[in-house]
């Protein structure tokens, strides 16, 4: 291939050098969580994946949208594949956003992050397999607000739970 056939997104050997160094990336990521309750007020958390990373951290079911995938669809996978569980959706809670950084501060992440009420329906609590999650659990509110949760996590605890008559409702920080 010659060099006026490279796409804009490849380069050609000559011009990667080791010694120089990469440039910064940015990334945007679309994201759908799932915030359910059972009958006693429970919350539906997940145990982020050492192999992820991210430390001891519990989030919502869900995750990134597949190319192409709605993000109602995409919510519904991921409780399926990270709890076992089948829903339906019941609302939309919210959108937000937040850029986050790698330790370095060179390569960014805009996750945009929409977030459902879901009721569950079928299916059984299961840990998901060779996942970003490595378990799921029901946790009381009050026990939730005890564990290290993620900024989002912590923001759906603040919702309305389903037959509660009144609730913050007020957006995560970023």
């Amino acid at each position: 291939m010659s060099q006026a056939e490279l796409r804009p997104d490849e380069s050609s050997p000559e011009e990667s050098r080791p010694d120089e160094p990469r440039p910064a990336t940015d990334r945007t990521r679309v994201a759908a969580y799932a915030v359910s309750h059972d009958e006693a007020g429970r919350i539906l958390l997940c145990h982020i994946a050492p192999s992820v990373g991210a430390g001891d951290v519990w989030t919502l079911p869900g995750g990134g949208l597949d190319f192409g995938e709605s993000p109602e669809v995409a919510v519904l996978r991921e409780l399926t594949e990270e709890t076992g569980y089948v829903g339906a959706l019941d609302g939309l809670l919210g959108v937000s956003d937040r850029v986050f950084r790698d330790v370095d501060g060179d390569d960014r992440l805009h996750a945009i992050r929409i977030l459902y009420r879901v009721r569950l329906t079928g299916g059984e609590l299961r840990d998901e397999p060779d996942g970003s999650t490595d378990t799921c659990r029901w946790f009381d509110p009050n026990e939730a607000r005890h564990l290290h949760l993620g900024e989002l996590a912590r923001h759906a605890l603040d919702l309305e739970t389903p037959g509660q008559t009144s609730g913050p409702t007020r957006e995560p920080t970023t």
